[in-house]
């Protein structure tokens, strides 16, 4: 295919959106090739945030990033804008330190922390036992899934004193912390820690009927139908787009803070859509539970069920 000036500007802007861009088959959640996730785990391991770019999802820039690098294979790894290589390059440069070395990764702080005087307390009553050298670890997953544990100190770990409790962290999870927020709630007869961590990556939001009434009746949120035109010709739900190429470039032209609402018949297809648009930056994206079904059923009778 020939590379357009048009997709030449897309990938390039795609490029500079953050400082490690990886374009690949899936999502870093779920990866969908074995040389993808292999490439996801060693990014992972060294730096906390990148962005991956999901080429499954668009066939044009499936092959448009092919001919842009030169490089015939995906995934492809670009950091700070210049292409590094596909997975058996990113392979040998993390085995050889290469990588650490050129992303970064070894610049790890302590991060700023914040305990509530109510989590300190906790923390005091479970470490009141605690043998010599042991204090509260924190994890932090790749995919930004939570652990706290009383456990020893172990060769690496960074340190962070809050509310006069010491948390231990290993030197990934230090730099997906900074900012952490450590609170102890209790909430209908259930107690337990409740953890804000800004870092973590916008997630697809799902959204009831009802709730996005209110939000389309405010205009908070921009919906769009990822069904089929013979299915919208069928029941529509009023002010949503339906998605073709055209209304797909113009929703990826938007500010990454505009607010996205997707549907589709019962919800599974319009999933896809909105993660797909997740991958590419957008940080407040719903997908609308039950799909147009769920809004006939609860909030316009009059669209017609199918």
């Amino acid at each position: 295919m020939s590379l357009t000036e048009a997709l030449r500007d897309r990938i390039q802007g795609l490029i500079k959106a953050d400082a490690v861009v990886l374009f690949m088959k899936g999502t870093r959640l779920r990866p969908a090739c074995g040389f993808s996730a292999g490439v996801v785990e060693v990014l992972d391991s060294l730096v906390p945030q990148w962005t991956g770019v999901d080429v499954l999802a668009d066939a044009e820039l499936r092959e448009a990033i092919k001919e842009f690098s030169a490089w015939p294979t995906i995934p492809q790894l670009y950091v700070r804008g210049e292409f590094v290589g596909g997975a058996d390059i990113v392979r040998e440069m993390h085995m050889s330190g290469e990588l650490s070395t050129l992303l970064g990764a070894s610049e790890v702080r302590p991060p700023q922390v914040h305990v509530s005087p109510r989590a300190a307390a906790v923390f005091r009553e479970v470490t009141a036992e605690a043998g010599p050298g042991e204090a509260i670890r924190v994890r932090i997953s790749p995919r930004f899934e939570h652990d706290l544990a009383v456990e020893g100190r172990e060769a690496g770990d960074l340190e962070v004193v809050a509310e006069g409790i010491t948390l231990l962290f290993d030197r990934m999870s230090a730099a997906r912390a900074e900012g952490l927020r450590l609170d102890f709630v209790e909430r209908d007869g259930e107690a337990g820690f409740a953890i804000d961590n800004p870092n973590a990556p916008a997630q697809v939001r799902s959204i009831g009927a009802s709730e996005l009434q209110g939000k389309l009746a405010q205009g908070a949120v921009q919906l769009f139908d990822v069904r089929t035109p013979q299915e919208q010709a069928i029941a529509a739900i009023a002010g949503a787009r339906l998605v073709d190429e055209a209304v797909r470039a113009e929703i990826l032209a938007l500010d990454r803070g505009t607010p996205l609402a997707f549907h589709c018949h019962h919800g599974v297809r319009s999933q896809a859509a909105a993660e797909f648009f997740v991958s590419q930056g957008f940080r407040e994206v719903y997908n609308l539970r039950g799909g147009i079904d769920a809004w006939s059923r609860e909030v316009d009778s009059a669209v017609p069920r199918y």
